[in-house]
């Protein structure tokens, strides 16, 4: 195949991954979100409202993250093989924190052991979002070392914990009644405030500090672009903001999605034509062009099954979720 065609399935692959990375960070980042929340909670009868209104999906939200890597190593093996050998210790630190929320969600119904699996299940839903934190500010930095890029780091690490807090708050404040549903649309408002806030801040510090990031920025288009994407992320943001304030329970989750998928859509433009910036550009990175249409072949066939389960278990276990009487303190 020519150079056309190839350049053409690269980028193709480059979008279905971050499709298929968008799916995860939303449906995982609800469940993790509330695995971190639910370390602010003492009550016994509180961590089991929140752990079933996950139970019934947390695991198939996981599979889009095995998907990815996949997909990684097929498509982009040189990619794949950059970024793991940079970020090793961040990514079995996310697969620890993964393992223990597992783990902690089938051991925690244990009446001697259970509240030590109940902080199990937190820990790991926080080691994972900061892993995953970490991951994405030395992906945005390009590995650069240095004080500069560590505090990037940790502001993007906090941002995602914050963020995937939002979500999990939001989550809850849909499936919850009760004390535990105004607990959660309280935090919500905090974990938006600084959700936002970090996005600013790493905003600013691309602007100012990245020569990448800056270039990619100020080429022709990009800027109106993103610009765009910002003011709609702002219209979001407003809606999470008076929509828990007016007492609304679903659009509160709808519009903290909508700001995740602007944000990852600011990123991937952010990011393109590089896999990794200023180190490893999308096409350079790609497998084959055989390589890649077989693997083609095999997603169109996964896709669709994958979506069309998650939706389906969502709409079965749609509704409210509730103890034997009310959650609450």
């Amino acid at each position: 195949m020519d150079s056309s065609t190839h350049t053409m399935l690269a980028v193709t692959w480059f979008g279905l991954i971050g499709l298929m990375l968008a799916f995860y960070v939303i449906t995982d980042g609800f469940d993790l979100g509330i695995g971190i929340l639910s370390l602010l909670r003492k009550r016994r009868e509180d961590h089991d409202v929140m752990v079933r209104t996950i139970g019934h999906v947390w695991d198939a939200n996981e599979t889009w993250l095995v998907v990815v890597g996949g997909a990684l190593f097929g498509a982009f093996p040189d990619a794949y093989a950059l970024l793991l050998q940079d970020l090793y210790l961040p990514v079995m630190a996310l697969i620890a924190g993964l393992i223990m929320r597992g783990a902690a969600i089938e051991f925690r119904h244990g009446v001697a052991h259970g509240p030590l699996w109940d902080k199990v299940f937190g820990i790991g839903s926080l080691v994972a979002a900061l892993a995953q934190g970490i991951v994405l500010g030395k992906v945005i930095t390009g590995f650069v070392p240095g004080a500069r890029g560590d505090v990037f780091v940790a502001v993007s690490a906090l941002g995602v914990v914050a963020g995937y807090s939002l979500l999990g708050a939001t989550y809850l404040v849909k499936k919850t009644v009760g004390t535990l549903e105004q607990w959660a649309r309280r935090l919500a408002l905090l974990c938006a405030s600084i959700t936002v806030a970090a996005a600013v801040l790493l905003t600013a510090a691309t602007w100012f500090f990245s020569e990448v990031g800056h270039e990619r920025w100020t080429q022709p288009g990009v800027f109106h672009l993103l610009l765009a994407l910002g003011a709609a992320a702002a219209l979001a943001f407003a809606a999470i903001m008076a929509s828990l304030y007016f007492g609304s329970a679903g659009v509160p989750f709808r519009a903290s999605v909508i700001l995740f998928v602007l944000s990852f859509a600011g990123l991937a433009i952010s990011l393109f034509p590089d896999f990794v910036p200023g180190k490893l550009g999308i096409v350079e990175a790609a497998s084959d062009s055989a390589t890649l249409v077989f693997m083609l072949i095999g997603i169109g066939l996964i896709f669709p099954v994958m979506i069309g389960y998650n939706l389906y278990q969502y709409y079965i276990f749609r509704g409210k979720v509730v103890a034997g009487s009310e959650a609450g303190e």
